[in-house]
C-alpha cells in the first residue's frame, strides 16, 4: 500500500509542479509544506501574511519555509492584474470591477486566478475552509476540463487483496461531490475517475466497471436503465476506454463471476475503476471497505477541473496534507500532457 504513495511521491519530485496553498498559516498545511520543501516534491506558493507564516514557522520549528514563494494577498504586485481577470471572467454573470478587488484578498480566489494566469499548476486547501467555499473559485474562475461538465471525487482503495484490482489497488467515484448523477454526468464521472487511475494510481489501462444491483439485465429498474444509458454516452465520448455496466460488484471483480454473469466483456471480472450510480452508494462503499476490510482510503481526489483543485476533511492530518500535496501534483503533470 505504501509502495503506491511512494510512486506518486516520486512521480512529483521527478516532475516538479507549482502548488499553492491557500491556507498559509494553518498548522497541518505548514507542517507538510515544511516536509514536501524539504523532501523536494513539489515547489508551493504559500498565501497569507509573511510576518504571520515565518511567526508560526518559528513556533513550530520548520526550518525550511523559506523555500516557498509566499504572497500576501493584501499586497503583491499582480493585486490589480488579478482583480481584473476575475472581473473579466464574472461581468456577465453580473460581477463589478469593486467585487472582484474585494475577491481577490480571498486566498481561495487568489489561488486560483494564480493557476489561470499560468503561475501555478495546482491549489490544495480545505483544512480550515468548506468543500462549497474551496470548489466555488474554482468552478467560476478555472472551470470544468475539455468535454466534462460535472466535478466528482475519487477514492483512492489501497487494499488488502492483491487478486482484485491493480495488486489491491482500486479507484471508485464518485465519493464527494454529485448525489444523484444524471446519466451524462455518471458518463463523465466514469471518465473522469479513469483519467483519476491513471494520472494517480498508475493504473496504465483502466477497466471501467458501472455498477448496479443487476447484471447485464438480470433486473428492471429505472436506476439499472440510468446505468445502461451512462455506458453509451461515456463510449461515445471515449471510444478507446475499456467501460462495461451494468454489472454487480462481484461481477465486476471476480472472475469466475464475471465469466458467469457476463461473458464476453473486456471488464468483468477485472475490473480496477468502480463508478457507482449515486454518492449515497459511494460515501458507503468506501467506508465499509475502509472500516471492515482495513483498506486505506485515500482522498477523495476533486476530478473534472481543467488544473486540479483538491479539498481536505477538516480533520486531515499532516500526512494527509503531505499525500494530497503529491497527488495534486501528479494530477497537474498529466492535465499538462493532456492539453
Amino acid at each position: 500500500m505504501l509502495s503506491l504513495i511512494n510512486e506518486i511521491v516520486e512521480r512529483a519530485r521527478a516532475n516538479r509542479q507549482r502548488i499553492v496553498l491557500p491556507e498559509g498559516t494553518e498548522e497541518r498545511t505548514l507542517k507538510a509544506a515544511n516536509q514536501i520543501l524539504t523532501d523536494g516534491v513539489a515547489d508551493l506558493i504559500l498565501l497569507g501574511n509573511p510576518e504571520e507564516i515565518h511567526a508560526c514557522a518559528r513556533d513550530w520549528g520548520l526550518g525550511n519555509i523559506d523555500k516557498a514563494t509566499i504572497i500576501d494577498p493584501e499586497n503583491h504586485p499582480k493585486k490589480e492584474e488579478y482583480a481584473q481577470m476575475l472581473f473579466q471572467l464574472r461581468q456577465k454573470k453580473g460581477m463589478t470591477i469593486e467585487e472582484a478587488r474585494k475577491l481577490v484578498l480571498d486566498p481561495l480566489y487568489l489561488g486560483c486566478l494564480i493557476i489561470k494566469s499560468g503561475d501555478a499548476d495546482g491549489q490544495l486547501a480545505g483544512a480550515r475552509n468548506t468543500t462549497g467555499d474551496v470548489l466555488r473559485p474554482a468552478l467560476q474562475i478555472i472551470k470544468t476540463a475539455p468535454g466534462i461538465t460535472c466535478v466528482s471525487g475519487a477514492m483512492l482503495l489501497l487494499t488488502h487483496a492483491p487478486e482484485y484490482g491493480k495488486n489491491g489497488i482500486l479507484v471508485m467515484g464518485d465519493v464527494a461531490v454529485t448525489p444523484v448523477p444524471t446519466a451524462a454526468q455518471l458518463a463523465e464521472i466514469a471518465i473522469s475517475t479513469a483519467r483519476t487511475a491513471k494520472a494517480v494510481a498508475g493504473i496504465d489501462e483502466p477497466k471501467v466497471a458501472l455498477l448496479s444491483f443487476s447484471t447485464k439485465g438480470s433486473a428492471k429498474h429505472e436506476v439499472v436503465d440510468k446505468v445502461v444509458e451512462a455506458l453509451k454516452i461515456a463510449k461515445d465520448m471515449e471510444p478507446t476506454l475499456d467501460i462495461d455496466g451494468e454489472l454487480q460488484a462481484d461481477a465486476a471483480l471476480v472472475p469466475s463471476v464475471g465469466a458467469s454473469k457476463a461473458p464476453g466483456s473486456n471488464v468483468a471480472g477485472e475490473a480496477n475503476v468502480l463508478v457507482v450510480p449515486s454518492l449515497e452508494v459511494g460515501n458507503i462503499s468506501y467506508k465499509l471497505v475502509q472500516r471492515l476490510g482495513h483498506a486505506d482510503a485515500v482522498g477523495p481526489i476533486l476530478q473534472g477541473i481543467a488544473r486540479p483543485v483538491n479539498d481536505l476533511s477538516r480533520g486531515c492530518s499532516v500526512e494527509d496534507v503531505y499525500r494530497m500535496i503529491a497527488i495534486t501534483a501528479n494530477q497537474a503533470i498529466a492535465a499538462k500532457h493532456a492539453e
